[in-house]
């Protein structure tokens, strides 16, 4: 289990990363590190700070990236690649996550870098449930590693992510 220092360091990295919208408040992003299937994985300095994390999920037939972010100082540096390759090794089952619409130039900046990692961008309609009590659902892409989702697998995959990750019944 992750120490509490180092969940507070990414959590505040997480924080500085992500609007609001997009990652839980402190107790129930806390909370998550007690569910088996949960797992970060960090990256620190010399001086034992965490510099980039990822967020992932394990579940039976895929596995997820909730969140992966870099510090704000060192992005463009490659660490994130070497986050993402580190996940993506771990396991030979299917890699999902979730993007935003690339309606922009940062947007699509995004999608290139996972495509460049081998996964492909969905064209299904998809909205992340909210994560804090008052906040409306975002709508989001869902890409996937290594193939393209079918419409079943997209499906089964918004299933299990509304239902293990979101707490959501649709």
């Amino acid at each position: 289990m992750i120490q509490q220092e180092r969940f507070d360091l990414v959590f505040d990295l997480m924080k500085v990363s992500f609007p609001e919208i997009e990652y839980r408040d402190y107790k129930s992003q806390k909370k998550l590190l007690s569910d088996r299937r949960y797992h970060l994985l960090t990256e620190e300095n010399k001086q034992g700070e965490v510099i980039a994390f990822l967020a992932g999920w394990e579940f039976d037939t895929f596995r997820y990236v909730e969140n992966i972010a870099v510090s704000p100082s060192i992005r463009g540096g490659g660490i994130g690649k070497q986050l993402m390759e580190r996940f993506m090794k771990q396991s030979t089952l299917p890699i999902i996550l979730e993007v935003e619409e690339p309606q922009d130039e940062l947007k699509r900046r995004r999608v290139r870098f996972y495509e460049r990692l081998g996964f492909y961008l969905g064209d299904f309609k998809y909205v992340q449930p909210p994560l804090r009590d008052g906040m409306s659902g975002l709508p989001l892409c869902i890409m996937s590693y290594p193939e393209r989702l079918t419409d079943s697998q997209f499906k089964c995959v918004r299933n299990v992510l509304y239902r293990e990750v979101y707490n959501f019944q649709k």
